[in-house]
């Protein structure tokens, strides 16, 4: 008996054993801890000791130059941000200088990109005019506009440029000072001084402004103040002149199709004035144009694309409302302990998949922040700064996202199958589509012989919201309501209208034309839009919830109540609460409306048509449960749950959302982790060359798929570049005669490339040759032999024309039937 006890025992606790190993979990962690930490020293040993996992923030480059530096540290380079200068171009009853554009273009020449990349970024970067950077996809499309500026560091110039202005203006210089109706032509420059960069580049500007004459006045502050001083306030109030940005981005984009609308234009809510009507705005109807044009794909091929692009790059670098300063090369540390961290090209180590897929031997994962709260929590207008985006991307699943190393569109949560007539015909709508009706507030049939561009079909991958709750196509068909409800002002007094979201759907929904549910989780889009990479025509058709319907059905009254707004502008505009759903105070708000809802049986019009009345009060209960057990109203559909905000201890603690419904296990991103980039192992060349004699480059790389290479010459003119496709990993450049002759006596240089389709990181390989006349004899202190020079690690991003080769080579092979 004693025997078979001992069995059983040991059968048992080998079956715990097998559970806890092989049971099925969502994510590698049970938690997730944001902890805040202002200052990167701190947060570096922190990470070196294990305290914190990873930090999200970069690490100046001198505290990592040398392997003792590195220790117990895994160092990460990511690019993707950048730093601009916002410009007030207000007109005010007190004289702006930056209401003139040839002033603000001047700008230009008084900052010394080439000295912020060097001295202030350790040479973490580089210079950049425009919003596009050398290792943005689009960049080649822009090179020709971006080098006909030839901006340089001229203050000289930029002196002459202003003072012309001022004076014709009938300013005059009285000490050194300049003055306008005997009043000294004030500045007030806003400078971060949260982040060290931006505050040297501040203090920089103030510098070179003063000496041409301004009285300059430094204001400093965090995000949180910026919203209010630079982003809330009236432009002609000139609380501000000028704006220390930062940029960062939560996805490699290989189609850009917003990027020069928010930046440039107007209509996107994003320039002074941020289209609230109750404040002067910047206006300019072209850059509307342009930008309204690429974003809804109003284009009839890529080159017209090309086109548009151009033109809006241009005129945005001539208004210099926003002038761009440099791109970044950021450093990120993680211990060494952790591994599975995803490196997007966009995102950088901050990605959506890396705690996701990131493992280590604690249960839960911390992660040290800059900052733990700025701006506001809403999915309509709110969670704009990257520190909440951080946390926002792994609580909410999307339907599609962007593939960190191609930037193309994977599906996610929406599996898609495209149909289009575009550019030039159209596809008949079946009259049973629907399409919501603002003006007489229901779901309407489309007219008969409706027409549209393209046809997506979408399958859902639906789960439980984080409340308990299934997503449903309710979910689907509320968010298009609220798109085109918020997206049309039907008259003045229009109470579904918001300054800064209601544009931006406006350009959206003039495109949506009819949709047709097929069955629980199928639907039919049809919308006036194409583009030459079906994955685009996708993204942009897809319809999705981040929350549930009930949600944005209780901050939808609040905010026509009056009691907060989507909108930071439309907070400050109307003195109201930017509705943040983690902050127990609005997160109440919205549960009173949850309650009156059910109290009142109340069905929102979008879904009259679905009556059942116990699938409505589930949905209000859970929602009012979830609001009074976890004190905030954050519900979402991720891998993780918010679990807890503490502004006391400064954390943000998210949970694994153990839930069977929920569709990805463990392992799901694991292709993301290594990505196999491209490398060139050897390159043979010789160090001379003869005039007119045949050149011979041996190039030996990995994970290839095309080697791309310039020649230029001792005057640094182009002479030849050419990009061949691998068959192998061995392959021989032969530069013929007729090509050669072209080279200039001394040394001249070849770049090679090695280009990968499905990881858009070329290596790179630079070099120089001597060349001399026939007969001459070869310089003895210059080696005749094979010279091979191992890759820069970091100089990947000073590349120019790569993305542009690879862009261009990838897309004809595989889209040759969408020109």
């Amino acid at each position: 008996m004693k025997k078979l006890l001992v069995i059983l025992l040991a059968l048992s606790i080998a079956t715990l054993m097998y559970n806890e190993v092989f049971a099925e979990k969502n994510t590698f962690f049970d938690s997730v801890k944001f902890i805040q930490y202002l200052d990167e020293n701190t947060a570096l040993e922190e990470v070196r000791n294990g305290n914190l996992d990873v930090y999200y923030y970069r690490i100046s480059s001198d505290r990592l130059e040398n392997l003792q530096s590195r220790e117990g540290l895994q160092v990460f380079d990511s690019t993707g941000g950048s730093y601009s200068i916002l410009v007030n171009p207000a007109e005010s009853e007190k004289f702006n200088p930056f209401s003139n554009r040839d002033i603000r273009f001047a700008l230009n020449y008084l900052m010394d990109r080439k000295l912020i990349v060097n001295e202030l970024m350790g040479g973490y970067g580089s210079p950049i005019i425009s919003y596009y950077s050398p290792s943005d996809p689009e960049y080649l499309t822009i090179i020709k506009q971006l080098e006909s500026f030839n901006f340089k560091y001229n203050p000289t110039l930029a002196n002459e440029i202003i003072t012309n202005v001022l004076e014709e203006n009938g300013a005059e210089k009285i000490d050194g000072k300049w003055q306008i109706s005997s009043m000294p032509i004030e500045i007030t420059i806003f400078i971060r001084s949260d982040d060290p960069v931006r505050k040297s580049i501040g203090e920089i500007l103030s510098v070179e402004l003063e000496k041409i004459g301004f009285t300059v006045k430094k204001d400093f502050g965090d995000l949180n103040k910026a919203f209010v001083v630079v982003y809330g306030s009236n432009p002609s109030d000139l609380k501000w002149s000028l704006y220390t940005e930062g940029w960062a981005r939560s996805a490699f984009v290989r189609y850009d199709s917003v990027g020069l609308g928010q930046m440039y234009s107007p209509w996107f809510s994003n320039m002074p004035g941020f289209n609230d009507l109750s404040y002067w705005n910047y206006e300019n109807d072209k850059l509307d144009s342009l930008t309204q044009k690429i974003y809804t794909g109003d284009f009839e091929s890529s080159e017209k694309r090309s086109e548009l692009i151009q033109e809006a790059v241009i005129e945005g670098v001539n208004e210099s409302v926003r002038v761009f300063l440099a791109s970044k090369v950021d450093q990120y540390v993680a211990n060494e302990k952790v591994s599975g961290i995803v490196n997007d090209f966009g995102a950088g180590v901050p990605s959506r998949f890396t705690p996701i897929n990131a493992k280590s031997s604690s249960d839960e994962f911390v992660i040290g922040v800059k900052q733990i709260y700025q701006g506001a929590w809403n999915p309509v207008m709110g969670l704009t700064d990257s520190y909440s985006r951080h946390i926002w991307g792994i609580i909410s699943d999307p339907g599609t996202f962007k593939h960190p190393f191609t930037g193309e569109t994977i599906p996610v949560r929406a599996e898609w199958r495209v149909e289009t007539a575009g550019p030039n015909d159209k596809l008949d709508i079946p009259f049973e589509s629907k399409i919501w009706n603002p003006v007489l507030q229901q779901w309407a049939n489309v007219k008969v012989d409706s027409q549209a561009i393209s046809k997506i079909i979408f399958d859902f991958e639906f789960s439980n919201w984080h409340n308990g709750q299934k997503m449903d196509m309710n979910d689907i068909l509320h968010s298009l309501y609220f798109t085109i409800e918020w997206g049309t002002q039907t008259d003045e007094n229009d109470r579904t209208f918001d300054t800064e979201f209601t544009p931006r759907a406006a350009q959206s929904i003039q495109t949506i034309k009819g949709v047709n549910v097929i069955d629980e989780d199928t639907i039919e889009i049809y919308v006036d839009y194409w583009h030459f990479d079906e994955g685009e025509i996708a993204e942009w058709a897809l319809l999705w919830s981040s929350m549930p319907w009930e949600i944005y059905a209780a901050m939808e009254e609040a905010v026509m109540d009056g009691k907060a707004s989507f909108s930071r502008s439309g907070a400050t505009s109307k003195n109201v609460n930017w509705l943040s759903l983690i902050i127990p105070n609005d997160a109440n708000t919205i549960k009173s409306y949850l309650q009156e809802f059910k109290n009142t049986n109340h069905i929102p019009n979008a879904l009259k048509d679905y009556r059942d009345t116990v699938y409505f009060e589930n949905r209000y209960d859970y929602s009012i449960k979830w609001i009074e057990n976890n004190n905030h109203a954050v519900i979402s559909n991720g891998p993780f749950y918010l679990e807890s905000y503490s502004p006391e201890s400064r954390t943000i603690t998210v949970r694994e959302f153990k839930d069977e419904s929920y569709p990805f296990k463990i392992g799901k991103w694991e292709q993301f982790e290594n990505a196999k980039f491209p490398k060139i192992k050897k390159v043979d060349i010789k160090n001379t060359l003869q005039k007119s004699a045949e050149l011979n480059v041996d190039i030996k790389a990995e994970n290839s798929d095309s080697i791309l290479y310039f020649l230029t010459n001792s005057n640094g003119e182009m002479i030849s570049s050419k990009t061949i496709e691998l068959d192998d990993e061995s392959i021989t450049i032969t530069i013929p005669s007729e090509t050669t002759k072209d080279f200039g006596m001394g040394a001249n240089n070849i770049k090679i490339f090695a280009i990968s389709n499905s990881v858009l990181k070329p290596d790179f390989y630079e070099s120089s040759f001597i060349v001399t006349e026939k007969g001459e004899r070869l310089p003895s202190s210059i080696p005749s032999d094979k010279v091979f020079v191992e890759n820069e690690s970091n100089v990947w991003f000073w590349i120019i024309p790569v993305v542009i080769f690879l862009s261009i080579i990838f897309l004809k092979k595989r889209y040759q039937a969408k020109p």
